[in-house]
């Protein structure tokens, strides 16, 4: 079992007896780690100690900074096999799923610390009595409230941004994944100078705390709802917020394209991490033409899938994170049956210990169905079949998120309408995950604000500082 402690203002262990926070195993329902719950007061000691250091921090060299960064990448290397083991013990990602998202996070942390010292401002053209130009700057103090779903890899790319560019960090990671978090700062703080980074461990009070402190940028990952609180919290204070929150990915299955491989790539896109992903394919709109021969290679495809431990190399879906959440996830599914609905498979709950489900598909849905227009977070695939390509751009557009899109299709002059039209900050066509290194994102609605990843996060962790130099008495230099 992981004992958790805090790190504040460079010592381990800080924070005191405030309560504990234990999690349990998704798998068998046994206890996985136990951590400190930090408190308001707590917080507010973290932030201030955090202040005395920034400017420090601040002014080290940029070639410093990302030299820290890379040792910090190779601490974190060094225990890439203790974080993929707490990733999979604390949420239940299968093995090899939890070591890629570990391999994600030290590769993001690799790239920000290549990055960052070949940014710069840039220079105005004036009269030639006068230097004007824009430079760059730490915004200061910033929390980064990171999920449970993918802990590694999100944390990193947060964190990485934020160190590199000359911020100071509080870090608190998800109350579901407080052992990832705590193993993941253990090997950041080997390379940081003392106080540059802390850890607060917590439930949603201590996330809370930390949102409405007098901190410069608050960055959170996770649901919509506890984004929008960390919105409201920042405007009392004035900081910064960056948003990547809930979403209710579509995925398009356009007439002519094979149904066979688009059953494969919207299996993918719904079952991976057991639909705990945030550009999870949520829900399908599949043209008639194609619909019967997609669902019937679909239901084949969540059939095959091996459900099981995460910790056993043969998985293919493991469980949901915990019991809680499998009840909304399967209310979700009968509720849609309710309304007319049809399962063809999965929609179960299995007998026996964990927070397993199976893969479902569910057809017979109709476009205002919450199944359909609500995120799910689970491994559902709702399937609406649709007359026209059109009619399917404007079903996946009609939605109160607007994070991504996958579009199948054969048609270039369709692909082109659907990256133009949809309003989201990630559209993907032929395949529903991937990308370029260096990609980034920029969630739209209630998907959340500011860039996420790529060489874009860089900036939005920095203030630009416009400056206008003249000589003495408007005469030259």
């Amino acid at each position: 079992m992981y004992t958790v402690a805090q790190l504040i203002g460079g010592v381990w262990g800080a924070g005191g007896e405030e309560g504990e926070l234990v999690v349990h195993d998704p798998t068998d329902g046994s206890p996985v780690s136990s951590a400190p719950m930090a408190t308001a007061d707590v917080v507010g000691k973290a932030v201030e100690a955090a202040r005395e250091v920034a400017a420090e921090w601040a002014g080290t060299a940029p070639a410093e900074r990302a030299a820290a960064l890379h040792r910090a990448a190779d601490a974190v290397e060094a225990m890439s096999e203790e974080l993929t083991a707490a990733v999979t013990a604390e949420m239940g990602k299968p093995l090899a799923d939890a070591r890629g998202g570990v391999e994600a996070g030290i590769g993001t942390l690799r790239q920000y610390a290549e990055l960052a010292p070949m940014r710069g401002g840039r220079t105005l053209h004036g009269g030639h009595h006068a230097i004007d130009f824009m430079a760059p700057q730490p915004r200061g103090v910033v929390a980064a409230i990171t999920p449970w779903n993918d802990p590694v890899a999100v944390s990193c790319g947060l964190l990485g941004a934020a160190l590199v560019t000359g911020n100071v960090v509080l870090y608190k990671p998800s109350e579901r994944t407080p052992a990832t978090g705590w193993l993941l700062a253990r090997a950041l703080d080997q390379a940081l100078p003392p106080g540059v980074l802390s850890l607060l461990t917590g439930a949603a009070e201590t996330g809370a705390a930390l949102a409405a402190q007098e901190v410069d940028l608050v960055a959170h990952v996770g649901s919509t709802e506890t984004g929008r609180a960390i919105a409201a919290a920042a405007a009392r204070t004035g900081a910064k917020v960056l948003l990547e929150n809930g979403g209710s990915d579509p995925l398009i299955v356009d007439a002519g394209v094979d149904p066979v491989w688009a059953a494969g790539e919207a299996a993918l896109g719904a079952f991976a991490n057991a639909g705990q992903i945030c550009v999870a394919v949520e829900r399908i709109y599949a043209h008639r033409d194609v619909a019967e021969d997609f669902v019937a290679a679909l239901v084949d495809r969540a059939k095959a899938l091996r459900m099981g431990s995460g910790r056993d190399p043969a998985t293919e879906l493991g469980p949901l994170v915990d019991r809680q959440h499998r009840d909304r996830v399967h209310g979700q599914v009968t509720a849609a049956v309710a309304q007319g609905a049809r399962i063809r498979t999965g929609g179960t709950l299995p007998d026996g210990p964990g927070a397993f489900y199976p893969a479902t598909v569910v057809t017979d849905c109709r476009h205002e169905m919450p199944l359909v227009r609500e995120e799910t977070f689970g491994p559902v695939a709702p399937v609406v079949v649709v007359d026209s390509f059109s009619e399917a751009l404007r079903c996946a557009a009609d939605s109160p998120y607007g994070l991504g899109a996958t579009v199948l299709t054969g048609s270039m002059s369709h692909a082109q309408r659907a990256w133009k039209e949809l309003p989201v900050g990630t559209v993907k066509v032929n395949a529903v995950f991937g990308g370029a290194p260096g990609g980034a994102a920029h969630p739209r609605r209630g998907s959340g604000q500011g860039f996420g990843y790529g060489p874009e996060l860089l900036d939005e962790f920095t203030a630009t500082k416009a400056v206008h130099i003249e000589a003495p008495g408007g005469g030259h230099w």
